[in-house]
Parts: C-alpha cells; sequence; structure tokens
C-alpha cells in the first residue's frame, strides 16, 4: 500500500484558482474531458483519505465521487448526512491506522489541500506526491506550501506531458518518519 496523493497545480504554484476550484479545472484540456492521468491513477487505489472540507461537499452531489473505493475522513466532526460505510475520525494517526487497517492491498488517494497533505506528510505516511502542472499562471489561490515544507525530501522518480502542454511529475517522499504501529523500523 502507498498514500499518494495527486492534484494540479499551476505554473506559478497554486493549488486552487484565485476562486478556490482546484486548478486542473481552470485548464482547458481538462474541461474538454482529457483526464490528465486521473482514472490511470485511480486504478491503482482501492480508498480515499480526505479532510472533512474536501468530503462535504460529496454529500450534495448528484454522483457519489468514489464509488469503488472506501472513503476515510479526517475531520472533528462526522458531517450531517455521512453514508454508513465512510470511517471518520478526528485523530489523523487513529484514522490511519483504520485505513491501514482495512487495507486489502491496493494503494491510498490522499485528498485534500494542502493542511491535509501535509497532516499526513508529517506522519510520515505520504509516499507519493504527484503533481499535474497545468500551463497557467493564476496570481492568486492557495499555494501548497507551507504545508509541505522545504525540507519534505521529495525524490523524483518520472514525468510525463500531457494533453494540452500540462506536465505530471511524481516525487517520493521520503523525509522524516514519526513511529507508527505497522511501519518496519526500515521505514520511518
Amino acid at each position: 500500500m502507498q498514500i499518494r496523493a495527486r492534484l494540479g497545480i499551476s505554473a506559478d504554484g497554486y493549488v486552487t484558482t484565485p476562486n478556490g476550484w482546484p486548478a486542473q479545472t481552470a485548464d482547458p484540456a481538462f474541461a474538454s474531458g482529457q483526464s490528465h492521468g486521473i482514472r490511470e491513477f485511480l486504478a491503482d487505489c482501492e480508498a480515499a483519505l480526505m479532510g472533512r472540507t474536501t468530503f462535504e461537499p460529496a454529500l450534495t452531489n448528484s454522483r457519489w465521487p468514489w464509488p469503488d473505493l472506501d472513503v476515510f475522513v479526517l475531520g472533528s466532526r462526522r458531517p450531517e448526512g455521512t453514508p454508513d460505510h465512510v470511517t471518520t475520525d478526528s485523530d489523523p494517526v487513529r484514522l490511519l491506522e483504520k485505513v491501514r487497517a482495512a487495507n486489502r492491498g491496493g494503494d491510498v488517494h490522499l485528498i485534500g489541500g494542502p493542511r491535509t497533505i501535509g497532516t499526513f506528510h508529517a506522519l510520515g505516511a505520504l509516499d507519493r506526491l504527484e503533481l499535474v502542472v497545468v500551463p497557467m499562471l493564476f496570481g492568486g489561490g492557495m499555494r501548497l506550501t507551507p504545508a509541505l515544507s522545504p525540507d519534505a525530501d521529495l525524490t523524483f522518480l518520472s514525468q510525463r506531458a500531457l494533453p494540452g502542454g500540462s506536465v505530471e511529475i511524481v516525487y517520493s517522499c521520503t523525509g522524516s518518519r514519526e513511529d507508527l504501529p505497522d511501519k518496519p523500523a526500515s521505514q520511518r
């Protein structure tokens, strides 16, 4: 199991547009139906792990966004209308233990903003950071940093060109690892 974050980012470093939408939604190639590799990415995932802010809009969606994934939500409270099969917890360490206990061998898609990604990275749980750099300048929005600090120990793994001029860049996240119950010492 690997915990992998995949998100769009503008060429000037913003993960959201100035009005708060995910960066890739502003890319005309994405808007015209290009997946930017998300379908291939999700094929290896069995679970979605996210913060409450990312999760709550799904409750009013006409279609459940994660039909084939186990869903785990980090939040101080269980949002009203949350389906029974969704696991919630306010403690990231406990939630991570629940994710690992339920895992059947597939990867986990870490979805969310910089704070959620930074939380799980600080626990040593983020294995890969996958960025889709869209060929746009936003001039504002939410940045991936400072939640993911410059000492994050990213190791370049791969890159590939995507439709419309976007580029996928994949990094392994090593960094310092805290002691977690089911992580072998060699991986901490």
